[in-house]
This record gives C-alpha cells, structure tokens and sequence, in this order.
C-alpha cells in the first residue's frame, strides 16, 4: 500500500512500508554507504541477521521502515522511524528518524526532502512533540541537508559498541 506519491521531474516515486521482498535492496542501500560499509556486507551468506531485523521492526508498532520506489518499482531509497514515549519535556513523545540512504545516482533531486518532510508529518499525525535524529560527524553534506529542512545540531551523541 503506497503511503506517499512523490513526483520529481515528472518522475513519480512511491513510497511504502517495506516488505521481506525488499531485503536484498536495503541491504544494497547499506552497503553502499561508504561510512557504514565494513558493518554492512551485502553478501548473500549475510542476510539471516537483517532478514531477523526487518521481521523485528515489522512486528513492533513503534517502529516504521519504508521505502521509497522508483517508476520501474526499484527500491531507491529507505528510512526508519520510530516512537519513543517518554518522560522527558513533560511526557513528550519523540519520533526518531534514522538509516535514511537515497540511492546516490538520485541525490541532490529533492527526494530526500520530500522523504524527511514526510517523516515530519507522520510525526505530526501520531501526536509527537519532536522529531530527532542523529548523523555521523563525517557527513558534513547531511548536515547541511538537516540544517536546510529545520532541523538543529542541539546534541552531541555518544555510543558504546556492545
């Protein structure tokens, strides 16, 4: 079921929940990411893990993953969201959006405004206070890209690899 129709350049984009048929796209999405390359291998033997992690997310209803189809039905771009209750700012409830990959031969067209944009307002229509997300420090492109759609670099983010 088709969520959002995005036209660009009189190309029209499609963009749906994903589905296990999907797997083999996003995993490519991941992989060509060339930050996050080493964690993601798009070999065949490698999938049981991600195949777990779509199941996962699918089952959750906190938990959004789309994607985004081309006019031939290519996966040509994917994001996450998800919605954490909380305490915080009054019991505010956040929307985290995160792994959103556009297919580099499309970037710089507009999709990945109209994509986060949408996240914005799914956002909106499930009552959320705040949309937030987190980008690598090496990506001073999508900095920029966030900054142009509103978005502020309040935080400073921190990990432990478990």
């Amino acid at each position: 079921m088709t969520l959002e129709t995005f036209t660009l350049s009189e190309k029209k984009f499609y963009l749906r929940r994903a589905v296990e048929e999907d797997l083999n796209a996003l995993v490519e999405l991941l992989s060509n990411d060339p930050i996050r390359q080493a964690e993601n291998s798009a070999a065949p033997e490698h999938r049981a893990p991600y195949l777990d992690a779509l199941r996962a997310i699918d089952a959750d209803p906190a938990q959004l993953l789309v994607v985004v189809l081309d006019e031939t039905d290519a996966v040509v771009a994917t994001m996450q969201l998800t919605v954490i209750p909380g305490l915080a700012r009054s019991g505010a409830t956040r929307l985290t959006v995160e792994a959103v990959r556009v297919d580099e031969r499309l970037r710089g067209n507009g999709l990945g405004s109209k994509m986060m944009k949408w996240a914005v307002e799914e956002g909106r229509r499930r009552d959320v206070a705040l949309v937030q997300l987190t980008s690598d420090k090496a990506r001073e492109d999508a900095h920029r890209f966030y900054e142009r759609l509103g978005f502020t670099p309040s935080h400073v983010g921190f990990k432990l690899a478990l």
